[in-house]
């Protein structure tokens, strides 16, 4: 950024031109994707039913999380460097730029009727290698558009525009799939081609400078080498992924709409649209009043709440059609709501006190462990559910979540010594020393 004068300096994320065109970027690309990830696990589904019973084919969507898992579990390392050693720009343009051929290949597929199951595979792990790109090099550059002190606010704009991606593009992505099944492929490509746009209108963002004497490998190690070393910033992240890898029931959506509550893709769009309004509405209310007290206690709350509301939703299977899809609707709005919180301090944390010559690395880490809580986790949810059921598999899986909250209180009491982001940032210094003292 330029260097501008105390009076003309902007006092919020959204007075500074390139960091909204970041948003757009931002915006656009998640409507692509999860209105996508959607529309494929629904084909997948659809597509097994059609020779395979619910068990069998409930197996099919835990194979397409796993196709996009492994790409990020490959790759991570890979990609995090490169985001701390390339023009980010041109990393995310790349990784949009691979979606948007992806999505149009299944589209055409879609539109002649042959979409078959190994084709969703081969879709879905490239979607995965794209993603893995694209997320570090993203996240790693809002904090070089914006003075250090407006980062704070940055985080929770950017969770709020996330999860408005989150709710329009799944259901956007369900409706329109409802008119025509070609129709959502077309969406992403418009999409991914206003995504690039912006971000090409974006400054270059070139790597500061990077310390030649070391190997490379040693230094794709050192994201993971930071966050092992703070023990606030491990339990924040690892407590996420345990209980979001255990009751995250998105993955078992299509089996609720198609065989619990008959109700086609419309309503899938909808269930999965719920999370996301609860989040997206809670970091709206962060945006103007984000935590400032005993933010490590509540977290621990949020999240025991999120196995609560796991399990309300898993039981909505034993209720009336009439009363059960009202009561899912709700279940999956608290689940948003506790997840927001969770998330709100894990991204707080990494972007304010993580060095800029290693925010792509660190993030890059970050997103393997959100991408082995969401896409490992519809990978497990689905082999659980054909062995035990898709009901049983959530509920148990809340049940879950709570009992990782209750062993990571003990595990890391520097979750719960967390009183504030104020407090941290002032000692910049590991949890664990500040208990040494």
């Amino acid at each position: 950024m330029k260097h501008m004068s105390a009076s003309s300096a902007p006092t919020h994320p959204l007075h500074v031109r390139d960091y909204r065109l970041y948003l757009i970027a931002r915006f656009a690309t998640i409507i692509g994707q999860y209105g996508l990830l959607l529309v494929i696990a629904w084909q997948a589904y659809s597509t097994a039913r059609l020779t395979m019973d619910t068990k069998t084919a409930a197996a099919q969507l835990g194979f397409i999380g796993l196709a996009q898992f492994l790409p990020l579990f490959l790759l991570t390392p890979v990609s995090g460097w490169l985001a701390d050693h390339v023009d980010r720009r041109k990393v995310a343009t790349g990784s949009v730029l691979l979606q948007m051929v992806c999505t149009a290949i299944l589209g055409v597929a879609t539109y002649e009727g042959r979409v078959s199951l190994p084709l969703l595979f081969t879709t879905a792990a490239l979607l995965g290698v794209a993603r893995c790109f694209g997320g570090p090099a993203y996240s790693s550059m809002a904090p070089r558009l914006l003075p250090k002190e407006l980062v704070p606010a940055a985080v929770a704009m950017g969770s709020l525009v996330w999860q408005a991606g989150m709710v329009t593009g799944p259901a956007l992505g369900g409706y329109v799939y409802s008119i025509r099944p070609w129709l959502p492929h077309l969406m992403s490509v418009g999409m991914f081609i206003i995504a690039i746009t912006a971000t090409l209108l974006l400054p270059r963002i070139p790597p500061t400078q990077a310390d030649v004497r070391r190997h490379p490998l040693r230094q794709m190690a050192d994201g993971l080498v930071y966050v092992r070393t703070n023990r606030l910033v491990l339990g924040a992240i690892t407590l996420d992924l345990m209980a979001v890898l255990l009751a995250g029931s998105t993955a078992l959506l299509p089996i609720y709409a198609h065989d619990i509550f008959h109700a086609g893709s419309q309503a899938l769009g909808g269930l999965a649209a719920m999370m996301g309004i609860g989040a997206g509405l809670t970091a709206l209310y962060f945006g103007f009043r984000p935590p400032k007290h005993d933010v490590g206690n509540r977290m621990l709350l949020a999240v025991a709440g999120f196995g609560a509301a796991s399990v309300l939703f898993g039981s909505t299977a034993f209720m009336p059609v009439a009363i059960g899809m009202p009561v899912a609707f709700i279940a999956l709005f608290l689940c948003g709501v506790a997840d927001m919180y969770s998330v709100f301090v894990r991204q707080t944390l990494i972007q304010v006190y993580t060095p800029d010559e290693m925010r792509g690395r660190v993030s890059s880490f970050s997103q393997l462990t959100i991408s082995a809580s969401n896409e490992l986790g519809e990978a497990e949810s689905g082999f659980v559910a054909a062995l035990i059921g898709p009901v049983a598999t959530v509920i148990a899986g809340g049940i879950g979540a709570i009992a990782v909250v209750a062993l990571w209180s003990r595990l890391f009491p520097e979750i719960g010594l967390a009183r504030s982001f104020d407090a941290a940032n002032n000692e910049h210094k590991d949890p664990t020393q500040e208990n040494q003292a």
